[in-house]
């Protein structure tokens, strides 16, 4: 008891904001238990469908227990198929939750989406409220009509004769479409499916059906089948039985886009007398797998995934009994829902694993992409290379203002004026190819360090110079004074010979003055020595 008090006077002493806070996180902590325990349970318990799938000896059937099999070993999804009379049947339980998945005539479907949106036209595409979401296309079946009557060449010929048929099912509304089309009515025709008042017997089935034909009581049978049909085979080469072409398909496919036109290739049933002798026109469907659009999404992606992943084993999955529906796996495919197509939208589970399995834009133009990349890639040294010639050719000009500029310090090219003025012809010619852009700044900025050392050594070069230029002129002006001075110790009797002495001195010193070896300076310093060394003389 104390241990349990303990957390709750902790739970007290805090504050209301960390009281909140740690509700909201032992909140969000509790859902995602919860969350992840369904998930968890949900995914080990597994899923369980109902899969309606028409009669035990057609295709669809057939196909459907081979991916029951290869569903449930590959995952934790149970799918339970189920016998019925046909498409008419599976969409019944379909929309009434009977089923959550079923196989069916594309054709049959279509008509009944038509009948919806004709009874509310108001309604836009999205709006219609069909329980059918299209997951694969599992096959195509073909509309094949076996006549005994050699005189029988042409569905319309029909007219009055007895059809071995189960009157129900989408195979029955497939042979009614291509009645109306010929312009044949229920009178027109004896359909062994139904009874002496009209109606559709339930116990007639497609067996029945064969024993009628067989038994001569039928001038005709119509199968909505695949190609290679065992039941067709036997017909065919077991009894007087001829395949009679349907032709016109894709005028039937104006009122009922689901059809399609179609060949059964001659020697179909038979190479050796080829049955048929010839190539037959006659009219497709589709045979679809359905979903109910309650069905969970991820449920159905899975499948899909499973189904188109696994096709190999699906057709190994096909009993043995049954070696020509093992072909028909191979032809699996995906739906395509253009206006023109005639089918059911696809279910969101089967639209999540065709938009993953489809390849990206870039996948998809690789070969587009990979040459615009190079081309790009081309370009781009291209450029480069453009733009490390145009700076390899700015260096190198900058270089060579540097150089120059350098070089000035060298005394072999001149006096110190005349360098001076090279070097400001230089930076004014650098200057002007930073403006037109021939050097880039950083270049300049160097030249700049140079052109200031150059000058800094130029000017320390012109001050010595010229302190060594007043120094000899003053040497020199001190010489020639000197000379003056030292003829006052001359004998005075001559004065004229020394006045004409010093006079030459004087004009000596003049030429040297007017040839800037002396300083004006250094001349008046010697005219002052001059002066009283003449006066001395004339004095004595």
């Amino acid at each position: 008891m104390a241990a349990f008090k303990t957390p709750l006077r902790f739970f007290n002493d805090i504050d209301s904001v960390s009281k909140l806070g740690l509700l909201s996180l032992g909140l969000a902590s509790a859902t995602l238990l919860v969350f992840v325990s369904f998930n968890f349970i949900n995914r080990f318990s597994g899923t369980k469908l109902t899969l309606v799938a028409g009669d035990e000896k057609g295709e669809s059937y057939i196909i459907s227990k081979a991916i029951e099999e290869v569903v449930e070993r590959k995952s934790n999804i149970q799918i339970d198929v189920v016998a019925t009379g046909g498409t008419k049947e599976n969409l019944e339980k379909l929309e009434k939750g009977e089923a959550d998945l079923a196989t069916a005539q594309a054709d049959v479907i279509t008509e009944e989406i038509n009948i919806i949106r004709n009874r509310n036209p108001q309604l836009s595409e999205p709006q219609l409220q069909v329980a059918e979401r299209t997951v694969v296309i599992l096959y195509k079946d073909l509309f094949q009509l076996v006549v005994r009557d050699a005189n029988i060449k042409k569905f319309v010929q029909l007219k009055g004769k007895t059809i071995s048929l189960p009157a129900k099912g989408g195979q029955y509304e497939s042979f009614k479409q291509v009645a109306k089309h010929f312009g044949l009515s229920e009178k027109d025709l004896k359909i062994t499916g139904l009874d002496s008042n009209g109606k559709s017997n339930p116990a007639y089935n497609d067996g029945l059906a064969d024993k009628d034909f067989l038994g001569k009581k039928a001038d005709a049978l119509f199968r909505v089948r695949a190609l290679g049909n065992r039941s067709i085979s036997a017909l065919v080469q077991k009894s007087s039985g001829r395949l009679v072409a349907i032709e016109q398909a894709e005028a039937m496919k104006i009122l009922h886009p689901a059809l399609e036109s179609a060949i059964i290739p001659e020697g179909a049933y038979g190479g050796n007398l080829p049955i048929p002798e010839t190539d037959i026109a006659t009219v497709a469907v589709s045979r679809l797998l359905l979903a109910s659009d309650k069905v969970d999404k991820d449920v159905i992606q899975e499948i899909t995934q499973i189904i188109f992943e696994n096709r190999r084993e699906i057709a190994n999955a096909v009993s043995p009994n049954h070696p020509e529906v093992k072909p028909l796996v191979a032809t699996i495919s995906q739906p395509n829902t253009t206006n023109s197509s005639g089918i059911p939208p696809i279910h969101p589970g089967a639209i999540a694993f065709y938009e993953q399995s489809q390849p990206s834009f870039i996948q998809e133009h690789a070969d587009y992409v990979a040459l615009l990349l190079t081309v790009v890639l081309l370009i781009f040294s291209w450029l480069r290379q453009i733009k490390i010639w145009i700076e390899g050719r700015k260096k190198n000009e900058a270089d060579e203002y540097i150089e120059s500029a350098i070089k000035l310090m060298n005394k072999s090219l001149g006096d110190v004026v005349f360098r001076q003025q090279l070097l400001d012809e230089a930076f004014n010619a650098a200057a002007k190819a930073l403006i037109q852009e021939r050097i880039s700044q950083e270049s300049f900025r160097t030249f700049n360090e140079a052109y200031k050392t150059t000058r800094e050594a130029l000017e320390r070069e012109a001050k010595f110079d010229i302190e060594n230029i007043e120094k000899n002129q003053r040497e020199l002006a001190a010489k020639y004074i000197k000379e003056v001075v030292e003829l006052l110790n001359y004998d005075m009797q001559n004065k004229d010979l020394l006045q004409q002495k010093i006079d030459v001195i004087l004009r000596e010193v003049a030429q040297r003055l007017i040839a800037d070896e002396i300083s004006e300076e250094s001349f008046r310093t010697f005219i002052e020595a001059y002066k009283t060394t003449r006066d001395a003389i004339e004095r004595n």
